[in-house]
C-alpha cells in the first residue's frame, strides 16, 4: 500500500530532521505550532493526519515535501542549520 510506504518514509525523515537539528517533540511541536502529541503521532507514521499540521511540520524543519503522479514522494532539505 502507498500510504503505508509514504507515512513510514515520512515518519523515519521527521524524526531524524527533528534529531539532527537536536530539537525535543516539544520543542518542535511549539516551532510548527501543533501539539506535541501530532508530533508523536506523525512520527510514529499515524496515516490520518492532516496534511496542514504535517506542512507545518515539515516547514519548521527546513523540509519541502513534493508529491508526484502516481503516488511517489520525495522529501528534501530546503537549508535549515542546526542549532
Amino acid at each position: 500500500m502507498p500510504d503505508l510506504d509514504l507515512s513510514g518514509a515520512l515518519a523515519d525523515t521527521v524524526r531524524l530532521r527533528r534529531r539532527q537539528l537536536g530539537l525535543g517533540q516539544g520543542e518542535l511541536a511549539d516551532l510548527a505550532g501543533v501539539s506535541e502529541r501530532f508530533v508523536y503521532a506523525l512520527e510514529h507514521g499515524k496515516t490520518s493526519v492532516q496534511l496542514n499540521k504535517v506542512i507545518a511540520v515539515l516547514s519548521a524543519l527546513g523540509l519541502h515535501l513534493e508529491l508526484h503522479r502516481g503516488g511517489s514522494a520525495t522529501i528534501t532539505s530546503v537549508g535549515v542549520t542546526s542549532r
